[in-house]
């Protein structure tokens, strides 16, 4: 999931399988989108991030152009990297972090796209077109977008969190961090002054000190489970995407939680829907990504998830479920944008950062 300082451009796993049953018939289809002729009988294989759909997108799919889909999910766009890199066992379509991009462009493990077949790609917010991670969308294009904060119980934690300094110094033995290398490391990069997406060896080595001497809180670095750990009240406080905690604010009905873009800063980020080289199926690739970009259809993933809506018709439509398109945490105003930045993908310093982490979890006992 990634990100350059946001404001400046928008204002104005581990394998789960499964196959979805073939038909929706018992649920009423509300996009219009119509599926090209010629498809029925095929097969598609996705990639994807877990509780990361609606629950009816794929059925409704199947249902629509008569095809089946096998959904895979992962925990880690770093798993989703590895499995590519070992080799793409047949999926058709693959959901990286935007930061994630590049890398698998420079790899050679992606299959470059034909707009002509996407017409629907003139839904999406033109902002986030264009991006750091692919200038051109030559070879992805955005599928939810989001932050990486601060969850936490408001029952357990004594004083309104607003800061990443709140979590590293917070007493108890009961904070989760995320597995994701680069916003950890910003995290203290922002505490400490440095720029989140700094290159510097001697700066990075100071994020790690920082990050060690802060770990002694820490019971667990979650893949993309820190909210679960939140909600069986095995944490206080998480690092954790936007969506995930919402989510878990939605189910309890209470007021038991709560999540902050911390003051000093926080990592934004969009996941980018891409087809894999070695995908058995680019035609119905490209289908499939024209209908996610249907407003509809993008509507009710995000209504679903939590995260915020690449599609710009979706919002216009008023097809964004208020509630979320009105609350700063998911869709931030000017003000919090401010803060925000995408990381950057850099080949030459990704193995510093990788040695960082490592070290980080090996000194803190991760």
């Amino acid at each position: 999931m990634s990100k350059k300082h946001f404001g400046l451009i928008i204002i104005g796993l581990l394998l789960v399988g499964m196959i979805v049953p073939a038909t929706a018939q018992d649920n009423e289809i509300a996009t219009s989108w119509t599926c090209p002729e010629g498809f029925e009988g095929q097969q598609l294989n996705i990639y994807n991030w877990s509780t990361y759909i609606a629950e009816d997108t794929i059925a409704n799919f199947q249902t629509l152009c008569g095809v089946t889909v096998t959904y895979d999910t992962f925990e880690s766009s770093e798993a989703a990297v590895a499995r590519l890199r070992a080799g793409n066992p047949g999926y058709d379509i693959v959901v990286p972090a935007g930061s994630d991009i590049p890398r698998l462009i420079e790899e050679e493990l992606l299959v470059p796209l034909d707009m002509t077949k996407i017409p629907n790609f003139a839904n999406v917010t033109p902002q986030l077109t264009g991006t750091p991670f692919d200038p051109n969308n030559e070879y992805a294009i955005g599928y939810q977008w989001g932050t990486i904060g601060i969850g936490y119980n408001v029952t357990k934690v004594s004083e309104e969190v607003t800061s990443w300094e709140q979590m590293f110094n917070y007493s108890e033995p009961a904070v989760a961090w995320l597995e994701d290398r680069r916003a950890m490391l910003a995290a203290a990069a922002l505490i400490l002054g440095y720029d989140p997406n700094s290159q510097e060896p001697d700066e990075i080595s100071a994020m790690v000190d920082y990050l060690i001497e802060h770990g002694s809180n820490v019971i667990y670095i979650a893949g993309d489970d820190g909210q679960e750990l939140l909600a069986r009240g095995e944490a206080d406080m998480v690092v954790e995407y936007s969506g995930d905690i919402f989510q878990i604010m939605d189910e309890c009905e209470c007021d038991d939680y709560a999540y902050i873009i911390p003051s000093e800063g926080a990592n934004i980020w969009m996941d980018m829907m891409a087809i894999p080289t070695g995908a058995q199926n680019v035609e119905l690739a490209h289908v499939f990504l024209d209908y996610i970009l249907d407003p509809q259809v993008g509507a009710d993933i995000s209504n679903y998830t939590a995260y915020a809506s690449p599609n710009q018709a979706a919002i216009d439509g008023g097809l964004i479920d208020p509630e979320l398109l009105n609350d700063p945490a998911i869709y931030p105003d000017e003000e919090l944008l401010q803060r925000l930045y995408w990381t950057q993908a850099n080949i030459d310093s990704e193995q510093l950062y990788n040695d960082a982490w490592d070290e980080i979890k090996i000194r803190i006992g991760q």
